[in-house]
């Protein structure tokens, strides 16, 4: 088991930040390598969903926070990433992989955001 956390600060409104990452037909242009998105739950602004990777379809569970901060926004993001079975001796090339692509993920939504 691996757990991820990062974050980023948005110079926008958490409104702004909420429709881009909450347009799940352009999840794709910020989000690389993963093949499904299936919404758990939404409390406020805390979305929890399961997440289908392209390594071996695996399963990981992402927790996205946004919260207003300075005048903009904070939106942080968790996963908690299980590779079962073989995969499970990948975990952290895997863990590796999904903090670089979260990372990235993160700036190209702040860009989206502030250039909006």
């Amino acid at each position: 088991m691996a757990i991820i956390d990062t974050s980023v600060d948005i110079n926008a409104p958490i409104d702004r930040v909420w429709d881009i990452i909450s347009d799940l037909d352009n999840e794709p242009k910020f989000w690389k390598g993963i093949k499904e998105t299936r919404m758990i739950s939404r409390d406020g602004n805390v979305v929890t969903r399961e997440i289908t990777i392209a390594f071996r379809d695996s399963k990981c569970m992402q927790k996205i926070t946004l919260k207003p901060k300075d005048g903009g926004s904070l939106l942080e993001v968790n996963w908690d990433v299980k590779m079962s079975g073989l995969a499970g001796m990948f975990t952290g090339m895997i863990k590796k992989h999904i903090r670089n692509g979260t990372e990235q993920a993160l700036e190209s939504i702040k860009q989206k955001a502030e250039n909006s």
